[in-house]
């Protein structure tokens, strides 16, 4: 009777067991890369619960706290979560989640579903492993495959390419909301950071959005006033400029902007979406 016990209790623990090491080994992957995070989903009545951080950024959205609220923001959209509540407002319209969002390891959970929808993606399980596809970004009823970034060192330069859809749709649409007012094509320009006339400028990243064959469909500039002069000479010039190379058409620009864009790329980066494709800063 005791060995039939122990077999039933031991049969019940490798079961128990078994279900939470397959729980903790799901997989996520984004347009095809695997998302690591210091915090692995887990599965809670029947769903898939996943870090809002992680997945938000390789989803293209921004996360940020307020008042105890979660604001998701992506493209003039707006989610706000709140811990514990089946309650979430998409622009400004109630949705019902199937599970609250809670807090565990000081990570917010979220269902995966639920999440990946919201921003418009697909997903799909397949045994352990849960695959989201973003929606492709197109320039020109033309379909980008990656977008490539080229910038310049003191001595050498860096050419790289970021992958994920919406990563490269999330940096295109900040060029594009945040082109100022068209200017002139300033007299001096160039990658060279050595110009010594005055109003000059030099070119501090290049972004070219690239087909699936590689080739650029669009090409933009970002330029930095070269401050080798007195403040006072330099007050009417501005500080960003963008170049649209493929319309040859110069716009005021801004280093928030800028800023937005590299912290985009550093997240993208992060999350292996990243490739280099030459290196040559000594």
């Amino acid at each position: 009777m005791k060995k039939a016990f122990f077999v039933i209790f031991l049969s019940i623990f490798l079961f128990v067991s078994s279900s939470t090491t397959y729980a903790a080994a799901i997989q996520i992957k984004v347009d095809g890369v695997a998302i690591a995070s210091d915090v692995l989903p887990e599965n809670k009545n029947k769903r898939t619960m996943v870090p809002l951080r992680v997945i938000s950024e390789n989803l293209g959205a921004s996360v940020e706290w307020s008042d105890s609220k979660v604001i998701l923001a992506k493209s003039g959209m707006k989610v706000i979560l709140k811990l514990n509540s089946s309650t979430a407002e998409k622009n400004g319209k109630n949705m019902l989640l199937d599970l609250k969002p809670y807090m565990k390891n000081n990570r917010i959970f979220v269902p995966l579903r639920f999440i990946a929808e919201t921003f418009g993606s697909n997903i799909n399980y397949s045994n352990f492993a849960v695959t989201i596809d973003t929606k492709p970004l197109f320039i020109d009823d033309v379909q980008v495959k990656a977008l490539q970034e080229e910038y310049h060192m003191t001595m050498g330069g860096v050419v790289q390419q970021i992958y994920g859809n919406a990563y490269n749709e999330a940096i295109f649409n900040i060029i594009v909301e945040n082109k100022g007012e068209k200017v002139e094509t300033p007299e001096n320009y160039s990658w060279n950071l050595t110009i010594d006339t005055l109003g000059s400028y030099y070119k501090s990243a290049q972004y070219d959005f690239l087909d699936q064959k590689g080739n650029s469909i669009v090409r933009f500039d970002v330029y930095s006033l070269i401050r080798t002069f007195p403040s006072e000479l330099l007050s009417g010039y501005p500080e960003i400029l963008i170049h649209d190379v493929s319309k040859d058409e110069w716009y005021l620009f801004s280093d928030t902007a800028r800023q937005s864009i590299n912290q985009l790329i550093d997240t993208a980066t992060k999350n292996g979406f990243q490739m280099i494709i030459s290196n040559t800063v000594v």
